[in-house]
C-alpha cells in the first residue's frame, strides 16, 4: 500500500472518532424501565448501534437514588465499571415537594407529596461536551437524551466547532415524550433510540467485577 493510501486510510479512521453522552435517567425512563433489558451492556449496545464509529468514550451521567432501588443501581454501576471505555459521572438525587391542586386529591392535610428529581446532569453533560470539543477528543458526538435543557450546549458546540457532527438519539418510543423537537432541530442528525437492540447487548447473568468479586444480575431484573 502506498503512503498516500495509508494517509487516506488514517484520515478516514480519525474522522470517525466518536464520544457518546448518555443522560442516564432519561435513558432509563425512556428506553428500559418497563422492559426485561435493564442489565444492559452499554458499550456493546453502542458498538452495535454505531458500527461505523471508532468509539473513544462513553460518558454515563446519572445520580444515586434512595431507598431499596439503590442496591440494584449500585450493582449495575459495578457491572458498568468492568467496561473499559465507560465513565460514570454523578449528579444529585433529591426529593422535591409538590402540592396536589386537584380538589378530590387523595393526599390528606396540605396535599403535599414528594417526587424524585435529578439535579446537575444537564450541566455535567454540557460541560463535558464542550471540554471534549475543545480537547479535540472526537469528530462525532452521540447524545442520548430528550432534554431540551441541552439545546444551548449543542448550539454552542456547533458554533465553536462546526466540524463536529452531533447526532441525537431520543430514548422514547411514545410520540409525545419522543418528540423532543427543539433538541432534534439543533442536531446534525436525530433519531429515536432503537430498543430492538436491547436484548442483543445484555450482560451475562454473572461477571467478575474490577475488585475480583462476582457480580450477579439483580433477581428482580
Amino acid at each position: 500500500m502506498s503512503w498516500q493510501a495509508l494517509l487516506l486510510e488514517r484520515i478516514s479512521v480519525l474522522a470517525k472518532r466518536s464520544v457518546v453522552y448518555i443522560d442516564g435517567f432519561n435513558f432509563y425512563y425512556g428506553a428500559v424501565k418497563d422492559t426485561p433489558y435493564k442489565w444492559l451492556n452499554l458499550q456493546k449496545y453502542f458498538e452495535i448501534l454505531r458500527q461505523d464509529d471508532d468509539i473513544q468514550k462513553i460518558w454515563y451521567f446519572t445520580a444515586k437514588v434512595s431507598g431499596n432501588q439503590l442496591e440494584r443501581q449500585e450493582t449495575y454501576f459495578d457491572a458498568l465499571a468492568t467496561l473499559p471505555i465507560i465513565e460514570i459521572v454523578f449528579g444529585l438525587y433529591k426529593l422535591k415537594e409538590l402540592r396536589c391542586r386537584i380538589k378530590e386529591c387523595r393526599y390528606q392535610g396540605n396535599k403535599a407529596y414528594k417526587v424524585p428529581e435529578e439535579k446537575g446532569t444537564d450541566v455535567n453533560i454540557a460541560l463535558q461536551m464542550l471540554d471534549d470539543a475543545y480537547q479535540n477528543a472526537c469528530d462525532r458526538m452521540i447524545l442520548v437524551s430528550g432534554d431540551s435543557d441541552l439545546v444551548p450546549a449543542v448550539k454552542l458546540v456547533k458554533k465553536r466547532h462546526p466540524e463536529i457532527q452531533i447526532t441525537v438519539y431520543i430514548p422514547a418510543s411514545h410520540p409525545k415524550r419522543g418528540a423532543a423537537t427543539e433538541l432534534r432541530n439543533v442536531a446534525d442528525k436525530h433519531k429515536t433510540l432503537p430498543t430492538a437492540l436491547l436484548p442483543k447487548a445484555q450482560f451475562p447473568q454473572s461477571l467478575t467485577g474490577t475488585s475480583g468479586k462476582t457480580i450477579y444480575k439483580p433477581s428482580s431484573w
